[in-house]
C-alpha cells in the first residue's frame, strides 16, 4: 500500500505529515520553506511510495476563498502535471492552527518550543491528515479500492 502525505501549505512554510505504508498512523514529517516544497517532494517521492496527497484548503467560514486559496490552486496545477499518478484531495483546514496550538500546550512542551511556528505547521498537517482519514470521502475511497 502507498503512503498518504498531507500538507499545511503556507506562503512561507509548509508543514508536512505522512502515514505509514499501511495508512494507519499519521505522523508529522517536517516543516520546510514553501519555496523548497517541490525539491523536497521530488526527493521524498523518489524514496517512498505515495499514492495520495491531501492539502489543507483554506476558506472563510462562509465558504469564500482566503488570500491563500489562489496560491494553493496554482501549486496544485503544477503538482498534478508533475505527479499525475498521485491522487489529490483538498481538506478543509478550519481552525487547524488553533487545534495544533492546543495539542502543543497540552503536551507539556516548553514555552520557547511552543512559539516555534514550524512545529505548529507540522502538527497542523497531522490534524489535516487525521481529519481526512476519518472523513467519509477517504472511507468511501478506501472501500472502493
Amino acid at each position: 500500500m502507498s503512503r498518504i502525505i498531507a500538507l499545511d501549505y503556507g506562503s512561507k512554510r509548509t508543514g508536512i505529515a505522512v502515514t505509514d505504508p499501511l495508512r494507519i498512523v499519521p505522523t508529522g514529517l517536517d516543516t520546510i520553506e514553501t519555496k523548497n516544497l517541490f525539491p523536497f517532494l521530488n526527493e521524498y517521492f523518489s524514496k517512498e511510495n505515495v499514492g495520495i496527497i491531501v492539502i489543507g484548503y483554506p476558506t472563510h467560514l462562509d465558504g469564500n476563498d482566503t488570500y491563500l486559496t489562489k496560491e494553493i490552486d496554482e501549486f496544485l496545477k503544477i503538482f498534478v502535471t508533475k505527479y499525475p499518478h498521485i491522487i489529490v484531495f483538498k481538506q478543509s483546514e478550519w481552525f487547524t492552527s488553533k487545534q495544533a496550538k492546543a495539542v502543543i500546550l497540552q503536551s507539556g512542551i516548553s514555552k520557547s518550543k511552543r512559539r516555534d511556528k514550524s512545529l505548529i505547521d507540522k502538527i497542523s498537517a497531522v490534524i489535516i491528515l487525521e481529519e481526512f482519514m476519518q472523513s467519509k470521502i477517504y472511507i468511501d475511497y478506501s472501500n472502493a479500492q
